[in-house]
């Protein structure tokens, strides 16, 4: 969203600010004090950080924005440079506070690791910290940059739904920590990152969610504008309807899409900054078949 004098505005509410820093520091507490001195992989640039950590002892943060770095240049090229923006920022301020965090405590946490009962209590309390940090990240709008990014560019180019490219990516990192630390640690490792995926869905909508919403946006001049913004910067699609208001009896368009629960937050903000007086409805929606999610054959098959 750009202002009056064209420049890039990333932020809309100062509390937004809160949101960034309480995240990425909470995020690297758990990186920093319970996932690298328990040899926990959580997946992405986090995971890898902790496996060069261990490898080459080269500090976690450093080798985050090195990652994180690479995956911001292919996201300004694929989704432009507010996107990467904003995911540079996120990236950045995780990995600067995981250097401190880690720095302050050595790596070596608040744990006595030659208790194996540690290093499940990492797993639990790493994935708590880093669910909810990551999860107060994105109501910042910014994210932690990571494979979230590579998984929205195999998105944009194949079929396949954002959660379970994002999974094969997590996965492939998980199995590398487990290959180079041990098949313990990659065990207590998914069990961080289930844990994590809750405490995010906990973060941005609250107990008892489902996979997806659906919304119902009646705007009265700009349904084309953020229809636009709902395909370049969520890659959603949806429907315009088209009906009557009862009272003033004038023509509305509405915009009919469903989003992925991780994306709600993202497309309020986009209603809210192409038109503050736009009316939306939000529902549940329990099970959604088809192109982005899952897809209607294999439904079928597991009831064959």
């Amino acid at each position: 969203m750009e202002n009056k004098k064209g420049k890039v505005k990333l932020f809309s509410r100062p509390s937004e600010y809160l949101y960034l820093i309480a995240g990425a520091l909470t995020s690297a507490i758990g990186a920093a004090v319970f996932y690298t001195p328990g040899h926990i992989t959580g997946g992405g640039a986090t995971g890898i950080g902790t496996i060069f950590y261990y490898l080459f002892h080269i500090d976690q943060g450093l080798v985050m924005m090195a990652v994180n770095i690479i995956l911001f240049i292919i996201g300004v090229h694929f989704f432009g440079i507010r996107y990467g923006i904003k995911a540079l920022i996120g990236s950045t301020m995780l990995s600067v506070f995981v250097t401190i965090v880690g720095t302050l405590t050595d790596y070596s946490g608040v744990l006595d690791y030659s208790d194996r009962l540690s290093v499940l209590l990492s797993a639990i309390f790493g994935g708590v910290c880093m669910g909810i940090g990551i999860g107060l990240v994105l109501k910042s709008g910014c994210n932690t940059g990571g494979t979230d990014i590579i998984a929205q560019v195999v998105c944009h180019f194949t079929p396949f739904a954002f959660g379970t490219v994002q999974f094969i990516f997590n996965g492939i990192v998980v199995v590398c920590g487990g290959i180079f630390m041990g098949f313990e640690e990659m065990l207590f490792s998914i069990i961080a990152m289930y844990i994590s995926s809750q405490a995010v869905n906990f973060v941005l909508l609250g107990f008892g969610t489902n996979l997806a919403k659906a919304l119902y946006v009646i705007s009265e001049y700009h349904t084309v504008e953020i229809s636009q913004r709902v395909i370049t910067e969520l890659h959603r699609s949806g429907t315009i309807l088209h009906g009557t208001g009862i009272y003033t009896a004038k023509n509305r368009n509405v915009l009919f899409v469903i989003v992925p629960n991780q994306q709600l937050q993202r497309l309020t903000r986009i209603i809210n900054e192409e038109d503050p007086t736009a009316f939306v409805l939000v529902t549940p929606a329990y099970e959604v078949l088809g192109k982005g999610f899952e897809s209607l054959k294999k439904v079928a098959d597991k009831e064959n």
